[in-house]
């Protein structure tokens, strides 16, 4: 039995309780954020297999043919015929042309091509050319811009959005505005006329992330 003057026992168990509901509450912060980090993951590793499964998406594969995508032969096969030496440049995605899908599912497929001679053509830009007619990416790695200007004189492709300038004889080397990197090459080839496919961009395509 309890006597009149006894301390009360609790003074041994408030401590330890207050402590316990101060580590149920990290507890459960820690593991809103766990599985807010493993959402957002999730998100992004869907985007991603989005990206590598969707053929309309999928970057220009080896033997994929190309489609112009604006222009006076908008829907046509580029040919090399179709592109005038000493440009401008015309604008085209890839086409499977075993299942005759298009790959613009994303406007990061985009190609440019710039026709130009040979003999003006730096060795490696040559080595990677088609009769003369080079393929980059259509994006500026600076903010992803479409990179749409020419300067006939020069010949060489401007990005309207910042003025960064490339110099397509020399695999798109950034001759003056804020680009960080040249534009993605794409190694072509010829087969019965068609400009094709010969390898992967030689970088990443698209922006730069910060």
């Amino acid at each position: 039995m309890r006597r009149a003057n006894d301390q009360p026992e609790e003074s041994n168990t408030a401590h330890p309780c207050k402590d316990c509901y101060a580590s149920r509450l990290l507890s459960r912060r820690t593991v809103l954020k766990s599985a807010l980090g493993l959402g957002v993951s999730l998100h992004f590793a869907r985007v991603a297999d989005s990206a590598e499964t969707d053929p309309k998406k999928l970057r220009p594969q080896i033997g994929d043919v190309f489609i112009f995508s604006s222009g006076d032969h908008q829907g046509q096969v580029v040919t090399i015929r179709d592109l005038p030496e000493g440009g401008p440049p015309a604008f085209a995605y890839p086409l499977d042309p075993k299942t005759q899908t298009l790959r613009d599912g994303s406007r990061l497929n985009r190609v440019l091509f710039v026709h130009l001679a040979q003999t003006e053509l730096t060795d490696p830009t040559r080595a990677v050319a088609a009769e003369g007619v080079v393929g980059y990416s259509a994006i500026c790695p600076h903010t992803g811009c479409d990179v749409s200007g020419w300067k006939a004189e020069t010949q060489h492709l401007v990005c309207p959005c910042h003025a960064s300038t490339f110099d397509p004889k020399d695999r798109a080397r950034v001759i003056g505005g804020p680009a960080p990197r040249p534009l993605p090459l794409l190694p072509l080839r010829t087969v019965d006329g068609k400009v094709t496919v010969a390898g992967a961009f030689s970088a990443r395509v698209g922006a730069e992330q910060k």
